[in-house]
């Protein structure tokens, strides 16, 4: 049995490194390596590298993108279901500061072509999984069919919904025990599906009880899970789905990092969460949530997306 399955995209990363992003009209110098990425590929690989059996359900091209995958997948031992393409794999053109700050471009590629049929394909794994995680750079079909079959069986349903642009309509959402948005995510869906209007970079600031409200507003049957960057994150259940958690809802601070680059630092803490909650089912949640905090800290120490996800294992029960 695969412990988490993932299933969303792959990218080959161009990156660019200059002292400042570059403004509208402008060319600056910098420095240019490229490498593997992709939220989905990211989580997948954070979360084999935390400890836990990983498969990866994606779309790659005939080409060396989709070879680079290929390579990458064997050498950390996750197991690749791939849908073929005729269209390129997938690219992303990112620009990175001395600050660490990114902007991203994508080109979907054949991350675009991946079908809800492929998904469903996988439906004995995706039932059998204790965790199956997807986010929103691949399409919507594929994405819901994934979490809805894997609710269909005994595994969490974890999306995270990003990129921020992506929609996330009402049916996904209840296709979902868990969602993981950062602050201008969690704005969009507010707005999207609450009529609620929070700015992005006040989400922080509200007070627990209101946070706790709009979570429920937004997910009443399950967790809601905002990362908040350095403020550490903030976590809302459901009654009286708590995860063994003894409180509704709470804060964890954020963990200290010297950082370098948080170009994948979202998918590090969603990829080893799905692994700590794989791997620890009887331990509380917010365990889970330290464990992916601590992790994402590390690899923003790093430069990389994909390469960037350390060897940092879930201590699992010995017996």
């Amino acid at each position: 049995m695969s412990h988490v399955v993932v299933v969303g995209s792959f990218n080959v990363d161009h990156v660019w490194r200059a002292t400042r992003l570059p403004r509208p009209g402008e060319t600056l110098g910098g420095a240019y390596t490229s490498g593997p990425g992709g939220k989905g590929f990211n989580q997948a690989v954070a979360a084999r590298r935390a400890g836990a059996e990983v498969r990866f359900v994606c779309a790659l091209g005939d080409d060396a993108g989709g070879a680079l995958a290929r390579r990458l997948a064997a050498d950390d031992g996750i197991e690749l279901q791939a849908q073929p393409s005729d269209a390129p794999t997938g690219t992303a053109g990112i620009y990175i500061d001395d600050a660490g700050h990114n902007s991203i471009v994508i080109g979907p590629g054949a991350n675009g072509a991946l079908d809800a049929g492929h998904v469903r394909a996988q439906a004995a794994a995706l039932r059998t999984a204790a965790v199956v995680l997807a986010q929103l750079e691949s399409p919507r079909d594929a994405i819901h069919a994934a979490l809805a079959t894997a609710r269909h069986g005994d595994g969490l349903a974890i999306l995270n919904p990003a990129p921020a642009n992506a929609t996330v309509d009402a049916d996904l959402l209840a296709a979902c025990d868990l969602i993981t948005p950062n602050e201008t995510e969690f704005a969009g869906l507010l707005a999207a599906h609450g009529g609620q209007t929070l700015d992005a970079g006040r989400v922080a600031d509200q007070d627990d009880a209101r946070l706790h409200a709009l979570c429920r507003a937004l997910l009443p049957h399950g967790s809601v899970v905002i990362t908040l960057g350095a403020a550490g994150c903030f976590v809302s259940h459901a009654e009286p789905a708590r995860f063994r958690d003894a409180d509704a809802c709470y804060r964890i601070a954020a963990t200290p990092a010297q950082v370098v680059d948080t170009t994948g630092a979202g998918d590090a803490f969603n990829g080893a969460l799905a692994a700590a909650l794989a791997l620890q089912p009887r331990a509380a949640f917010a365990d889970g949530i330290r464990f992916a905090g601590r992790y994402a800290a590390v690899s923003t120490e790093r430069e990389g997306a994909a390469i960037a996800m350390p060897a940092m294992r879930v201590d699992t029960p010995t017996g």
